[in-house]
């Protein structure tokens, strides 16, 4: 038995420079002060040793510390919307969009889920404001976004913590300091749960910060605002961009679209299909009748129909073949992403794979370049992204085909249809598989795809999608170099 005075007297310092022998199992001494100071937790990851060595270097700061919430010495304070059972419904003029964890990280994030009107109207602290800082909470713990132009009122799941700095130049700063390594170790290893990860607003009361200089602040602040003002002006643009293709090919509404329906009031959709059009598939989803109406209407006010392999359109269709990954430590391999991190700025989880193992593959399969269309193929099908100069060189797993522009003056085109509402029946249509569904990079050659009459709007539709682009990796320099400040200058301040 412990006599509890006693471990209330062992002293920090003792553990400090605890030696950790060459083993895949770190571990260390763990003072039982320490594990009452943390609420008698007894997970490991609580005391990790990384998150030790954090906790020593924040607590004894140049600048002294406060925390990201709690009274005085927080620098924001933080809520969460109370849980209750949703009910989700159909799209219509009558439903609000709801923005998931998962999607809130995306640059221009699109709802896929709905409820009622009435429904957001009791929920009105699910609405996010201008100037928020929004956290994962529950699943994937640590996610951080922010509330710009692009997310103000929208309505956001309660399984994100809503932070609201007190001062407007503490924003940024807050920000990127969680998104650093001890600012995610110190989030990451707070959490609890045997299957679904948590952590609540309270916990944020327990994460130190650095209370630099407001010179400091404000830099980085500065920074990170305008990456994303970066971000909403790259939305603009492609939204003008979707809105001139849409005028140009004359096209409604995807839900306005005459479908040739068998039985319109049957409970399923019900359609003919001669056998001659049957192409050897006998799944219905590969002869959905809004396949047909896009096309058929494509055909009516398009110069000329094609596919995306037209030699014209596309030099080369990739789908990489699959492997054994072999995994590095950063700074000794090339970003390694999956179709899940298409949509992000700078991806989170990135992983790097190991040159020496898959060096050959990378160069000819996996690497990504600039004015790739990139296209998932296994699982979720149909998210497209256009790969900017800030992904350059980077690589992606074999669930994502690379489409190689023909030249760049049809990159971002392509990239602007696919990514469309009218593009994604036409690559999800291809769609096989009992369990995880599938595409492959024939499919994707067949894809029909519409050349203007217009040439000089399509010419205008290209280079806004580039130029949209272009803004976003202006953005990720700007976010990129508001951490490293966080790293010379706040971090490791000397």
């Amino acid at each position: 038995m412990v006599n509890e005075s006693v471990a209330y007297t062992l002293q920090d310092d003792l553990f400090q420079n605890v030696e950790i022998a060459d083993s895949p199992i770190k571990h260390c001494a763990v003072a039982l002060s320490d594990v009452i100071k943390n609420g008698k937790r007894l997970d490991a990851q609580k005391y990790d040793v990384e998150l030790r060595k954090y906790q020593n270097l924040i607590a004894n700061h140049k600048y002294g510390t406060k925390h990201i919430t709690g009274g005085d010495k927080g620098l924001c304070t933080s809520y969460r919307p109370g849980i209750c059972k949703r009910i989700f419904v159909n799209r219509s003029d009558c439903s609000e969009g709801m923005l998931t964890p998962s999607q809130v990280t995306d640059i221009n994030p699109k709802a896929e889920k709905f409820v009622s009107e009435e429904f957001a109207k009791k929920r009105s602290d699910w609405f996010v404001k201008q100037g928020e800082i929004l956290l994962t909470c529950s699943g994937t713990v640590g996610c951080i976004s922010f509330v710009s132009k692009t997310l103000n009122n929208k309505f956001v799941s309660q399984n994100l913590i809503r932070i609201v700095p007190k001062n407007e130049t503490d924003t940024g700063y807050v920000y990127a300091y969680l998104k650093s390594s001890p600012g995610q170790m110190f989030l990451t290893r707070s959490n609890y749960g045997a299957v679904i990860k948590h952590i609540d607003p309270e916990h944020l009361a327990t994460v130190p910060i650095p209370d630099v200089p407001d010179a400091i602040k404000k830099r980085i602040h500065e920074l990170i605002i305008r990456s994303y003002d970066l971000r909403d002006e790259s939305n603009d643009l492609i939204d003008e961009a979707t809105g001139l293709l849409t005028k140009e090919l004359k096209l409604p509404g995807i839900e306005a679209f005459n479908v040739n329906l068998y039985r319109k009031n049957a409970n399923v959709d019900t359609f003919n299909v001669k056998l001659s059009d049957m192409a050897g598939r006998v799944d219905a989803s590969y002869h959905v009748p809004i396949v047909d109406a896009i096309v058929n209407h494509l055909k009516k006010y398009a110069a000329e129909v094609t596919t995306v392999g037209d030699k014209r359109i596309s030099k080369e269709i990739i789908l990489p073949g699959r492997f054994k990954r072999v995994y590095v430590e950063d700074g000794y391999g090339r970003v390694f992403i999956g179709g899940k991190q298409l949509f992000e700025l700078d991806p989170t989880n990135k992983k790097y794979l190991s040159l020496v193992h898959h060096g050959n593959r990378i160069a000819k399969q996996l690497e990504l370049h600039e004015g790739m269309t990139l296209i998932t193929c296994s699982g979720t099908i149909g998210k497209v992204a256009l790969v900017g100069k800030r992904w350059e060189n980077w690589t992606a797993n074999q669930h994502i085909i690379r489409v190689v522009p023909a030249t760049k003056d049809i990159a971002g085109y392509i990239s602007i249809f696919l990514a469309s509402e009218y593009g994604y029946p036409l690559i999800t249509r291809f769609t096989y598989g009992s369990v995880v569904d599938e595409i492959d990079d024939i499919h994707v050659g067949s894809i029909p795809f519409p050349l203007l009459k217009n040439a000089e709007v399509q010419k205008r539709i290209n280079e806004l999608a580039l130029k949209a682009s272009e803004k976003r990796d202006e953005a990720y320099k700007m976010e990129q170099k508001a951490l490293k400040i966080v790293d010379n200058e706040v971090i490791f301040a000397k």
